[in-house]
């Protein structure tokens, strides 16, 4: 039902009894999610993919934009309540952050700079230039309009519809939810497709480009119910009175430090010559729950890596899910999934269990066993990091080289590497794993078959993979040292296929949509990347074309293909495997994503109740800024942390940050012990008490004056 209500002699439309304007706030707050979440999802990935960042500079570069989205909000409320309000900086901002996406869209096309059209950036410089203008228009734009969107829209809402603007909150928040959710599903499913103008890419400008079409759509729906809005003028900031509060009574205590000045209650007591004494005892709470927040950021180090370590860890496991393949970015989507379900559950089964044994589970019992939680999900992606680096492989380090041996021929073969350090014995159609040497050491390959010997002088092989073909043509043996060029396994989850030619006569070979080109005798193509799934293989000679052969490949290994025989229907191939495919199941990091969202019901939603419930109503900005303000910071200590520890293995850094939160968590257990419970509105009802006993009494000094000057 559309009516209308009066709010300060003007006509408001509402909808059975909420203002339209509101949904215009919720489309936008939706419409933003999705673009901040969407672009984040991918942001590590093309970090380490399209800049071709290492994981390490990826990880940091993530954390200090996302610590930058949690600094701003604070500037954004500086500019809304002391400037702009609220309606013009929401406006402002989201301009400057619908260009930012607008800009992180263009520096991710592969073509930009791509002048010589062989698929690579010619100056990456552009780009990084480009991406860090945009990631820094983002955080100015998402950190701004963050204290003020939600504050807008409880503006629209009248003193007397306290109801409505409680359920408006939660329908905000499920906006919020939704628009993260559906983006880190949606955005990884566009970076996976290709794109491009002369060359076929992971399609980021897609994955970038629609959530900068969705903060477009969320800036022009907020514009659309511009008349509708009721807009609150700029009526000042708390934060900066408390701010000036605080600062007045340190410089006081400084000027007073002589001891012949009484010593006061409270140190904030020395601004009682400027302040009020409302302010004060209001400040006084405030500091008190802020105090508490000095060991939280710890937490927000560890939860935030979701979207940094964690997804780099899901690029080397397998996201084969049966009919369904997800992208390592999409395992994300396993948090907000689980938030819908766990918080739910929690208020309803495991706090009334908790209460039911008699247990007193205090808020700051819960935040404790949140960072607890959090702790424990780090050792578990440790454990599964432990089983990723058992299926990755060892490549040589500086002065050391690997080889391994293909016996292509069809009787024995052995190989003695020289001078008299190993020999190897090959049988038929037989492959070695690689073998390590000393490079310096290694100098002769001595190839015997039969009663034939071929000797091959070796050099430069330092830090590098070679493979040995080796095969008996008649009496005769032959023996081709092949570069292996793979000094790393393969990204994203992609495959490296070449070919060796093992018949008499020149082949022609195409897998999928890609031609290897003529493969004469012995000869071997390039590597090729493919994606996983099941590839054709299709071969010709000059004198017959061959039929199909096929296999399914997994997930980020490296296959040479030997062609054996080629005629008529008959396409006879050896797969050799030169890296194995990832075999961790993207499916293991479940459990530490369910620690973790446990963890984040008892931290998170607790945190915000119990800092709400120690502050008076005219603080809870102070407070959210200061919440804010512990992401931020807990992000910056992955930046510290990360880089001091020069930890070689990722199991450890895990460990690592497990044992620093656990360190933290028995502080805060042993801060909070010795916390005291406050009612707010308790102390401010005493105070509304004594500013009555007190202007009663100015008034009654007043009449003896008054009858005094009379007499």
């Amino acid at each position: 039902m559309v009516a209308k209500s009066k709010s300060n002699g003007k006509s408001v439309p509402s909808f059975f009894g909420y203002p339209i304007s509101i949904f215009f706030i919720v489309i936008n707050e939706f419409c933003e999610r999705f673009s901040y979440y969407g672009m984040r999802a991918v942001l590590v990935l093309y970090f380490k993919y399209f800049l071709h960042w290492d994981d390490n500079l990826s990880t940091a570069v993530y954390h200090t934009f996302v610590a930058l989205c949690y600094l701003t909000p604070i500037f954004g409320a500086l500019i809304a309540d002391s400037w702009l309000g609220k309606f013009k900086t929401i406006i402002s901002l989201s301009i400057v952050y619908t260009i930012g996406q607008a800009v992180m869209s263009i520096s991710s096309i592969n073509d930009l700079t791509d002048y010589n059209r062989d698929g690579t950036p010619d100056h990456i410089p552009v780009h990084i230039a480009l991406s860090i203008v945009g990631l820094i228009l983002i955080a100015l734009g998402t950190g701004g309009i963050k204290p003020c969107v939600s504050a807008f829209g409880g503006d629209q809402f009248d003193d007397d519809q306290e109801k409505q603007r409680t359920r408006f909150f939660s329908i905000f928040y499920l906006s919020i939810n939704a628009g993260s959710l559906i983006s880190t599903i949606v955005t990884p499913i566009l970076r996976g497709q290709e794109c491009g103008i002369h060359s076929k890419q992971r399609c980021y400008p897609l994955a970038f480009g629609v959530p900068a079409a969705l903060m477009a759509v969320a800036l022009i729906v907020f514009i659309i119910g511009s008349g509708m809005y009721k807009k609150v003028q700029p009526q000042g900031n708390i934060m900066v009175q408390v701010s000036k509060c605080i600062g007045f009574a340190i410089k006081n205590r400084f000027r007073h430090r002589s001891k012949e000045f009484p010593k006061r209650q409270h140190w904030l007591d020395w601004a009682s010559e400027k302040y009020n004494k409302r302010l004060i005892a209001q400040t006084k709470m405030v500091l008190k729950v802020l105090f508490l927040y000095i060991p939280l950021p710890m937490f927000w180090a560890l939860f935030d890596q979701q979207g940094s370590r964690w997804t780099l860890q899901a690029t080397t496991m397998d996201g084969n899910f049966g009919a369904v393949q997800i992208q390592p970015d999409q395992m994300q989507t396993v948090n907000p999934i689980l938030i819908i379900v766990m918080v739910p559950v929690v208020d309803a089964v495991i706090y009334p269990l908790i209460k039911k044994c008699g247990i007193n589970f205090t808020p700051l019992r819960k935040i404790t066993v949140g960072m607890f939680l959090a702790a424990l999900a780090f050792v578990a992606a440790a454990l599964v990091q432990v089983q990723i680096d058992k299926t990755l492989p060892v490549f040589p380090s500086a002065g050391q080289t690997q080889i391994k041996i293909i016996n292509l021929g069809s009787v024995d073969a052995t190989v003695q590497f020289e001078p008299g350090l190993q020999s190897v014995p090959v049988a038929p159609d037989v492959a070695t794993d690689y073998m390590t040497f000393d490079s310096s050491k290694l100098n002769l390959l001595n190839v015997t078959s039969g009663n034939q010997t071929v000797s091959q002088v070796v050099s430069s092989l330092e830090k590098k993979r070679h493979t040995l073909a080796v095969k008996n043509v008649g009496t005769t043996i032959e023996a081709e040292l092949l570069l292996d060029n793979i000094t790393s396994k393969p990204e994203e989850g992609n495959n490296l296929i070449r070919f060796i030619n093992n018949m008499a006569q020149t082949v022609n070979i195409t897998m999928g949509s890609t031609h290897f080109g003529p493969l004469e005798s012995l000869a071997a193509s390039n590597y090729e990347v493919f994606s996983g799934g099941r590839k054709a293989i299709i071969g010709n000679t000059s004198s017959s074309s061959c039929g199909i052969s096929s296999m399914k490949f997994g997930f980020g290994s490296a296959y040479t293909i030997v062609i054996n025989e080629c005629s008529g229907s008959s396409l006879e191939v050896t797969y050799v495997e030169d890296i194995p495919p990832n075999t961790v199941h993207m499916a293991w990091q479940i459990p530490q994503y369910f620690i973790i969202t446990c963890a984040e019901v008892f931290f998170s939603v607790t945190g915000l109740e119990f800092s709400y419930s120690q502050a008076p109503s005219s603080m809870k900005s102070v407070l959210q800024a200061g919440w804010l303000l512990t992401v931020a910071v807990g992000n910056i200590i992955v930046l510290i942390v990360a880089g001091a520890s020069r930890l070689s293995e990722q199991w450890a850094e895990y460990v690592l940050f497990a044992a620093l939160l656990l360190v933290v968590c028995i502080i805060f257990a042993v801060m909070a012990y010795f916390y005291t419970y406050v009612d707010p509105n308790e102390i401010e009802a005493q105070l509304d008490e004594e500013e009555k006993k007190q202007a009663k009494k100015d008034k009654d000094l007043e009449k003896e004056a008054e009858v005094v000057s009379r007499m």
